[in-house]
């Protein structure tokens, strides 16, 4: 018996938001040369399944992907994908040899990287190129704008090592209101002043993530790294009304028991939720185990024979349960958390903002037991 809890994606939809992206930096672009784009696909392609999604992204005119770890990378590989692969994580403790057997791309950002990674060259006997990150005010990986005098020398000066390119990553950039994005996006630009007085020139710049690209044509550089709108998702609290983009992934059970509950009575743990009148309550099969977040109970709604309602009682690992009074529901019938069903939707960034998180932890949670069904539109 297959469980009904399913995760769809449409590639064609994947396909065609990153067409929509080309398009858009073409158009911008005008005479100039357009960015290219690295297409972000960590996190299990924010859980719509990178082993699909990552070849596909390929195919349609990505420039190269873009991974967390070595393990990410190696999957990309093994799943057909042939393509330059960026990762971008913390390397100096790692297993190295996978760089080198899956011709992996990764970040140099920080002394202790610089070091690893040189050794690990040797070894090898390669000469590796590498990315560099600059920390530019997010204070997480990256060599400090402001301190570059003192740390590239060691980078620059490892025969093993070649800087192909050099990025950041902005802090702020779905927040209009935060200047921060301006400061950081100086702040590299010194940089890169700094790294070509070092004879470290023309090297290509990357800098833009979903929400930097839709904001500032300034950030676009030589490349861009789109990760969420990829999957037809818009960093709230932007807008992008004129990007035709199509959300990948929708997210669907079935009713597998209807039952009536008196006035009074409750439902779930904590009897948190009480019927205020006679109802109808539904139980579906997905719980905080499949990554269904708790705050969804007395806060989230479904979709069932196209109407919207609400989810009462508690999220419980392994299901959830819903207020269908007045439908005429029966076991078997569809339920839609994420998508579409009839005239109405939920998309991923509208749960997010019922349970006070954000689209990226929406998608990226969805648990391994859910079955991810591919299709095309």
């Amino acid at each position: 018996m297959i469980r009904p809890t399913v995760a769809t994606i449409d590639l064609d939809a994947v396909e065609h938001n990153l067409h929509a992206l080309i398009a858009r930096l073409r158009q911008t672009a005008g005479e100039t040369r357009p960015p290219g784009v690295i297409a972000v696909v960590k996190a299990n392609a924010y859980g719509h399944g990178a082993a699909q999604v990552g070849p596909r992204l390929e195919a349609a005119g990505a420039a190269m992907l873009a991974c967390a770890d070595i393990e990410e990378g190696v999957a990309l590989r093994e799943s057909g994908v042939r393509c330059p692969i960026l990762v971008f994580g913390a390397l100096s403790v790692s297993d190295l040899d996978g760089i080198f057997v899956a011709d992996l791309t990764p970040t140099v950002s920080t002394p202790a990287a610089v070091r690893a990674l040189a050794d690990a060259a040797a070894r090898h006997r390669r000469r590796l190129a590498c990315h560099l990150k600059v920390d530019t005010g997010m204070n997480r990986l990256g060599f400090r704008h402001d301190n570059l005098g003192r740390t590239m020398p060691e980078l620059l000066a490892r025969e093993q090592l070649s800087v192909a390119a050099v990025y950041t990553h902005f802090a702020t950039a779905d927040d209009p209101e935060s200047p921060m994005m301006d400061e950081q996006r100086a702040r590299f630009e010194r940089a890169l002043a700094a790294l070509g007085a070092m004879g470290l020139r023309r090297v290509p710049r990357h800098a833009a993530n979903s929400a930097a690209l839709l904001r500032d044509a300034r950030t676009w550089y030589d490349w861009v790294r789109p990760g969420l709108l990829l999957y037809g998702i818009v960093p709230p609290p932007l807008a992008a009304a004129d990007l035709p983009l199509r959300p990948a992934l929708s997210l669907t059970s079935r009713i597998v028991a209807v039952k009536g509950v008196r006035p009074g009575e409750g439902s779930g743990y904590g009897l948190r939720w009480h019927a205020d009148g006679p109802r109808t309550i539904a139980i579906v099969p997905a719980g905080y185990a499949d990554g269904l977040d708790t705050r969804l109970a007395g806060r989230g709604v479904a979709l069932v024979r196209g109407r919207r309602v609400a989810i009462v009682g508690s999220v419980c690992m392994d299901m959830i349960t819903i207020d269908v009074t007045g439908l005429d529901v029966a076991p078997g019938d569809e339920v839609v958390v994420i998508g579409r069903q009839g005239e109405d939707e939920i998309t991923a960034r509208e749960v997010a903002a019922a349970i006070g998180s954000i689209p990226w932890e929406v998608v990226c949670r969805l648990g391994a037991r859910i079955e991810r069904r591919y299709a095309t539109s």
